[in-house]
């Protein structure tokens, strides 16, 4: 476990395979290192790879880090745990994670893929409405078992595709509830300030992959995918719901090294 203090969040590394670039995961609410399942081996069969937990999950601490901070952070981390810019995926709040990484330290990512992502809620209505829903379930993290938590989160509709390996109920379970409280405080898209309006400064290819039943995000894909104008942004739509890549882990990865191949430079490490 990192120490409270650390200027680094906490990394798990696969054995290292022998193809770059590296890649660098970044997960969603509640989850942590340890919930990537097979879609993490089928990337690490072939790619160096690592994973972080965010702040206030897993075994990181920096519970009242905002997404800013949080981007530092994972700068921080990176320029530690890999020899050159890593390609980031991020799913999810991880996804929001790296839009903030790639607009706040340009020159530490190779690449971006957002799986089920957004840059906000730009409407001040609905993100003031977001915001109130996002302490209503932080104050429910505080006062009820977390074990009623996870499932109550794993029950929402976004999750349907998700079997029991994969929803990753174990690993969810330690995490700490004040620091999954202060991530939605601090982190959730409700206190998010929104980030369309700067896409178009992101310089390193893009790949946006949404599962065909999560109309939402799918759209939301499209309207990043537009808003990158000054770099190649692909859309993927894969069969599943919210977290495709865990409900397909196969055709994600599948996806990604294609993507990989076309879009990235790699460098061969000395």
């Amino acid at each position: 476990m990192t120490p409270p203090g650390s200027p680094t969040l906490h990394v798990r590394a696969w054995p290292k395979a022998d193809s770059p670039p590296t890649l660098a995961l970044l997960h969603g609410f509640t989850q942590n290192v340890d919930c990537w399942g097979r879609f993490a081996d089928e990337l690490a069969a072939t790619h160096p790879l690592i994973a972080v937990d965010a702040p206030g999950h897993g075994r990181s601490h920096h519970d009242d880090t905002d997404l800013w901070r949080a981007a530092d952070l994972v700068a921080a981390t990176l320029a530690g745990s890999t020899p050159d810019p890593p390609v980031v995926i991020g799913y999810s709040m991880g996804g929001r994670t790296a839009l903030h990484l790639a607009l706040g330290h340009p020159g530490a990512v190779a690449g971006l893929v957002l799986i089920g992502a957004t840059a906000g809620i730009d409407d001040p209505s609905e993100r003031a409405a977001r915001r109130a829903a996002d302490e209503e379930l932080a104050v429910r993290i505080e006062s009820e078992p977390l074990p009623a938590f996870i499932d109550a989160w794993l029950a929402n509709p976004l999750f349907a595709g998700l079997d029991p390996e994969a929803a990753c109920r174990r690993a969810r379970l330690t995490n700490r509830p004040a620091g999954l409280a202060a991530s939605l405080r601090h982190c959730g898209t409700g206190t998010q300030e929104p980030l369309w309006e700067r896409l178009g400064e992101l310089t390193v290819p893009v790949l946006l992959i949404t599962g065909r039943d999560d109309t939402k995000f799918t759209t939301l894909a499209e309207r990043l995918a537009a808003a990158m104008t000054a770099t190649p942004a692909e859309v993927v739509v894969i069969d599943g719901t919210h977290a495709v890549h865990l409900e397909q882990p196969a055709a994600t990865a599948a996806a990604i090294a294609r993507w990989l191949d076309d879009a990235v430079e790699t460098t061969e490490p000395m």
